[in-house]
């Protein structure tokens, strides 16, 4: 029997953080070490958007390296693309995560509109690749005055969400077109952030069905979230899961929520993201809330760690996240009385 028909959900390995890794190579190992499937970021030689739109050849060969290691996709992800959608400004560090062809001669608005139409294009190809939904960020233009100082008018902020939708919509009508949908993860620095910027970003965009969420409890806990509200508060719309943890070191009065510019695994600094399991997210609680609300898609685990290394930190997670998807009850544990 195959993991897959044992646990609850697939488990997934998102390969953004193996870009460096030839494709077929990190195939064989997700495979061995237990892996369902990939979650496959538009990232190195794992999957070029625009060859795989263009090329029938060159998808084929993604699907056919699944196959050979008995693995499959269920989603694929393009946060770097959907970075530049709504980003103001463009700079150095758009250049350093864009495929040359969408960077071109770097022009912002130009920058803007060629990662639009690669994440058009990014609906297309998971499609082909027969995955429901796509991954991603969207960039916003309102990030940079997070802290609201110098002041901001509101009618900036409210600017902001309207670029975003206007930027968007377009965008998720070829979604619709393919049936697929968008999951937009969570994050500083995009459209929406934590909860009240989350709704403020569905309703911009008119609560349309092809724009959804993708849970990633990380980024929500250094801020102070509760990602499992978040869970039942956006029940609707939890289109994907990505697995990664977060550690909170004990309060010194040095250092903030802000990172304080130091490097990641800095032990002056106030959080850290770590391998799954090493941290302070509540899984258990997360599942248990993620049943609740009926999500069966795949459980995919997104490994980042300063201080482990990934060979050890991927193989390790596939199994603490396993023990965790047990079954639901097909029936309430009390049902047993009424046959009293």
């Amino acid at each position: 029997m195959s993991a897959a028909e044992h646990a609850s959900h697939p488990v997934t390995l998102f390969t953004g953080q193996w870009a460096d890794m030839p494709f077929e190579e990190l195939a064989a190992r997700a495979a061995e070490w237990g892996y369902d499937g990939l979650e496959i970021a538009a990232s190195g030689d794992h999957l070029d958007l625009k060859r795989a739109d263009e090329d029938d050849e060159y998808l084929q060969s993604r699907l056919e390296i699944l196959d050979r290691h008995g693995l499959k996709v269920w989603a694929i992800s393009h946060h770097l693309g959907g970075q530049a959608v709504c980003d103001d400004p463009i700079d150095f560090r758009h250049q350093a995560i864009l495929r040359d062809y969408v960077w071109g001669d770097g022009e912002p608005e130009g920058v803007r509109r060629r990662a639009a139409e690669d994440m058009k294009r990014s609906a297309r190809v998971a499609r082909k690749l027969g995955a429901d939904v796509v991954v991603g960020f969207t960039g916003s233009k309102i990030w940079q005055y997070v802290a609201m100082f110098p002041p901001v008018p509101g009618e900036v902020i409210d600017a902001g969400y309207q670029d975003f939708a206007d930027r968007w919509n377009p965008i998720m009508d070829v979604f619709d077109e393919q049936g697929v949908k968008f999951a937009l993860e969570v994050h500083p620095s995009e459209i929406a952030y934590d909860h009240w910027t989350t709704v403020r970003a569905l309703e911009a965009i008119g609560h349309r069905e092809a724009f959804g969420l993708n849970w990633d409890p990380s980024h929500m806990f250094w801020q102070g979230i509760d990602p499992i509200g978040f869970i039942t508060d956006f029940a609707d719309r939890i289109y994907h899961v990505d697995c990664k943890d977060t550690r909170l070191r004990p309060q010194t009065g040095r250092s903030g929520i802000l990172g304080s510019h130091l490097p990641w695994g800095d032990p002056r600094r106030r959080w850290d993201f770590v391998s799954t399991g090493h941290g302070d997210i509540p899984w258990e609680d997360a599942f248990r809330a993620l049943g609740h609300i009926g999500y069966s898609g795949p459980i995919s685990i997104e490994w980042e760690d300063a201080g482990m290394d990934r060979l050890h930190g991927a193989a390790e997670a596939v199994g603490r996240i396993r023990s965790l998807l047990w079954e639901r009850p097909e029936a309430s544990f009390d049902a047993a009385f009424s046959n009293q």
